[in-house]
């Protein structure tokens, strides 16, 4: 049995490598109860990278170049994920949300981009709303406003996350993958059991999207997980795709939404048409 987040990863792990640049600093951050995993590269306006359930920092490898030019990089390993172990709370976006903005206090980060996909975009997403001092900019990557934006079928697999997941699993790159780096191995069940949880907590952040007030880009692929007449509402949350943008551009919403072709939610967070949407949305003054 292959459910929707092992395809993800597993595809991944096939597919990139470790070629990217050093970190110039890796480190743990004490926050909330967690030892947080994260890595720094490079230097310049600082983005944060959040990973899809299951996954890791790294998975972003293969578009770190591009995102990277000008920047400080930070990617993180979230709760239970990677090298970041386990603590006894469930896994919920509001508390890693408090997370990523308590390691941004421990790394003097006052103001930071954030980029999160899927679980990850989630994350990012509960940053803004729950700490929007602390976020200049926000690229959500496949994570719609409200539970029911995602296509029945993604939800059926992902709802399926549980032992029997964690066990079939263990025949793959991606199981082998955490063994490697993971605190605890004997956590991967209960990451399953968790993430599965979470993957059945309804949500609508209609009320907390129309509060945002900062520069939003939201991208999904036109194959991805998400119904796109979602994403066309989260866009209308944010004041966008209200009004033609005239000949001068004065119609135009700070927010952007892209819609990238002949990518599903399996592959789009390591496409370079992701970097290549995403660098001029954060270089825009």
């Amino acid at each position: 049995m292959k459910t929707f987040f092992s395809l993800i990863f597993c595809l991944v792990l096939t597919t990139y490598t470790r070629a990217q640049s050093q970190p110039v600093k890796t480190g743990y951050a004490p926050v909330n109860g967690l030892k947080l995993y994260y890595e720094i590269y490079g230097s310049g306006q600082p983005l944060i990278l959040l990973h899809g359930g299951l996954g890791v920092g790294s998975m972003f490898a293969p578009i770190m170049q591009a995102l990277g030019a000008g920047r400080e990089v930070i990617t993180v390993d979230l709760q239970a994920h990677g090298h970041t172990a386990d603590i006894d709370r469930p896994l919920s976006l509001e508390s890693m949300a408090d997370d990523i903005a308590a390691l941004l206090k421990f790394l003097n980060i006052p103001k930071a981009d954030l980029m999160g996909y899927s679980m990850g975009g989630g994350v990012a997403l509960l940053t803004a709303i729950r700490h929007p001092e602390v976020v200049r900019k926000l690229v959500l990557v496949s994570f719609p406003y409200k539970r029911s934006g995602w296509y029945s079928e993604a939800m059926s697999q992902a709802s399926n996350m549980g032992p029997a997941s964690a066990e079939a699993m263990k025949n793959t790159p991606l199981y082998q993958s955490y063994l490697s780096v993971a605190p605890k191995p004997d956590d991967w069940v209960t990451l399953h059991k968790k993430l599965g949880a979470l993957l059945l907590t309804e949500y609508d952040y209609t009320t907390e999207v129309k509060q945002i007030k900062i520069p939003v880009m939201l991208v999904i692929g036109d194959a991805d997980a998400i119904h796109p007449s979602s994403e066309v509402e989260f866009f209308a949350l944010l004041g966008g795709g209200l009004r033609d943008g005239s000949w001068d551009g004065s119609g135009l919403s700070k927010s952007q939404l892209a819609i990238l072709p002949g990518l599903t939610h399996y592959v789009i967070f390591a496409s370079p048409a992701l970097a290549n949407v995403v660098v001029p949305f954060l270089d825009k003054p």
